[in-house]
């Protein structure tokens, strides 16, 4: 109920007004059946205006920091991100990331529509990283087809780190759904897993414009800084 309250009278119609987004391809989402929403991640308000866009509800993942602050702001995030069907999901990896995709596979077998990062965390500056394979593995599990979704100035409107977002139009691309059908029964084969993702992220790439850099996100987040280079002192003639 929730979820379609903030989206149709509490923050949805203001958002709107606001932000007044630019759309393309809102077509190629299937009106019934499950799919798989799967996006380049440039803000924090990305899993605001796809679920705003989309008619149907979208079920997302989120980590799950934002399930676990403390006092007022986090109990509203919390509140925000769980009323609205977002999933909690460890980053770190391993069986709680496993459960999350094992939550949006019921979803989609449910006949929903689950929405996923490719990228698993937001690109630091804009380009589009390495997917990783949790798409492939809910594609291929599920039969559900895959619409590549780009966004294409989030990042420009609310950059990392950035609490209030600038005014200016949202644009979000929407691309033909992608049919993986004939991998079927291939699930849990790496190769396989990958090329699917591959393929997810050329479309991305496509549709979005954005240099594809082919690393993990996090990887590069977690590399130190380059240090800034020591000015070099004048020489006495």
């Amino acid at each position: 109920m929730l979820y379609w309250l903030m989206k149709y009278i509490i923050l949805g119609p203001l958002l709107r007004l606001i932000f007044r987004p630019q759309v393309e391809g809102l077509a190629h989402v299937p009106e019934t059946g499950p799919v798989i929403l799967a996006s380049n991640h440039l803000s924090f308000s990305d899993s605001i205006f796809t679920p705003l866009i989309v008619p149907r509800k979208v079920t997302f993942v989120a980590k799950a920091e934002y399930f676990t602050g403390k006092g007022i702001k986090g109990w509203l995030t919390k509140a925000f991100f769980a009323g609205t069907g977002c999933i909690p999901v460890d980053r770190s990896g391993g069986r709680a990331a496993q459960a999350a995709l094992d939550t949006q596979l019921k979803v989609l077998r449910a006949g929903g529509v689950a929405g996923i990062y490719p990228e698993g965390t937001r690109s630091p500056d804009g380009r589009l990283y390495r997917g990783k394979t949790g798409v492939a593995r809910l594609a291929l599990e599920s039969g559900a087809p895959v619409v590549p979704v780009a966004m294409l100035n989030l990042d420009h409107i609310q950059p990392p780190g950035k609490l209030i977002p600038r005014i200016a139009r949202v644009r979000i691309r929407f691309g033909p759904p992608l049919d993986f059908s004939r991998y079927a029964g291939l699930a849990g084969d790496r190769f396989v897993e990958r090329a699917v993702t591959d393929e997810i992220m050329y479309e991305l790439m496509e549709l979005s414009g954005r240099e594809y850099v082919d690393m993990y996100a996090a990887k590069l987040k977690s590399q130190p800084a380059p240090a800034e280079p020591t000015p070099s002192l004048p020489v006495a003639a």
